[in-house]
């Protein structure tokens, strides 16, 4: 059986999720919510590291990482 916890916010904001949350619970609704927090916050930083770098220098990086997954295995 999962367990439950309760997470006290202020009346106004209870209101304005339970809006947005529509017909999803809320372990659902928060989840989503947070996934798509971090989701919006890695094309942000992806922006940035593209203004910020060369499509060489990005290319370097998406090939060290692509062989990084490739080899990494736990000993």
């Amino acid at each position: 059986m999962s367990k439950y916890a309760t997470i006290s916010v202020r009346v106004e904001v209870k209101k304005r999720l339970e809006e947005i949350k529509g017909d999803k619970d809320w372990s659902e609704f928060l989840l989503e919510t947070c996934s798509e927090g971090q989701r919006a916050k890695s094309k942000e930083a992806l922006k940035k590291l593209r203004e910020l770098l060369s499509d060489e220098e990005l290319e370097a990086i998406r090939e060290s990482s692509r062989e990084f997954r490739e080899n990494f295995k736990l000993r």
